[in-house]
C-alpha cells in the first residue's frame, strides 16, 4: 500500500478521498464547492475537490470519470484521464464536461470523480534507426476490424 499524505482546505476537512467499497481499485473524490455548480449541455468547468497531495517519487494521481454520471447524464472529464504529479502541491481540481442534452448540477460532496494512484516509471528515450517488426507493424485505428 502506498502512503499519500493529503492536506484538506479550510472548511473541507471531511473531504479525504474514499473507497467505496473493498474491491474498489479507485477512490472517489468530492466536489468542494460551496455553492451549486451547473454545468449546462456543452459546457464544462473546473471542480475543486478541497484536497492537495504529496505523493511519492516516481508515483501519479490518475483521475478518471464516474462511470454512473457517463451513461446516466453524459457527464466526463475533459482531460480523461487527468494526471496530477508527484511535485504538484495546489489544489486537486477535475474538469467536468457535460455531454449531456440537459443542465447537470454539481452539488457539496458529490463524488465527481475517481482517483488511482500509479507508479509511474520514467522512460529513457533513445533514437534508433529501425524498430523491431512485429505482427501488427503500422497497422493501427481499426485495422484488425469491428468483429
Amino acid at each position: 500500500m502506498v502512503r499519500v499524505n493529503v492536506k484538506l482546505r479550510v472548511g473541507f476537512e471531511d473531504f479525504l478521498p474514499v473507497y467505496g467499497t473493498i474491491g474498489a481499485a479507485a477512490a472517489d473524490l468530492l466536489a468542494a464547492v460551496n455553492e451549486s455548480v451547473v454545468l449546462k449541455s456543452g459546457e464544462s468547468k473546473l471542480i475543486p475537490t478541497g484536497i492537495h497531495i504529496e505523493l511519492p517519487e516516481n508515483f501519479m494521481m490518475h483521475i478518471t470519470p464516474r462511470s454512473g454520471f457517463a451513461l446516466k447524464h453524459g457527464i466526463s472529464i475533459v482531460n480523461s484521464p487527468g494526471i496530477v504529479d508527484s511535485d504538484y502541491r495546489g489544489e486537486v481540481g477535475v474538469i467536468l464536461i457535460n455531454h449531456g442534452k440537459e443542465d447537470f448540477v454539481v452539488e457539496r460532496g458529490d463524488r465527481v470523480a475517481q482517483a488511482t494512484i500509479i507508479k509511474a516509471e520514467r522512460a529513457e528515450f533513445e533514437i534508433v534507426n529501425e524498430l523491431s517488426d512485429t505482427e501488427r507493424s503500422y497497422g493501427g485505428f481499426g485495422h484488425t476490424g469491428k468483429k
